[in-house]
């Protein structure tokens, strides 16, 4: 119950803060929109999308401007050095 809580808090940040082209994504990784507020939060809207399919995500790419994005991938295991998150 309380993951789910988690993950709803988390899609609700993410809809509130990537605005009308919000990010994009499946189970191979995707892209968010780059802003200040979404660098930020940009690991925790990547995870989210990457748990639907039981992946790790990894940024990849951020591009600082206006109009570009933040890319992730979605991989089998954690990255190496990554926290394991306890439930």
């Amino acid at each position: 119950m309380r993951k789910r809580s988690f993950l709803m808090a988390a899609l609700a940040l993410t809809l509130v803060s990537c605005g009308v082209y919000g990010p994009k994504g499946n189970d191979t990784g995707g892209i968010i929109p780059w802003s200040p507020e979404n660098e930020q939060i940009a690991r925790d809207i990547a995870q989210s999308n990457c748990s639907q399919y039981n992946r790790y995500a990894v940024i990849t790419t951020i591009h600082r401007e206006y109009g570009d994005y933040i890319s992730y991938l979605c991989r089998w295991y954690p990255p190496p050095g990554a926290r394991q998150h306890q439930s």
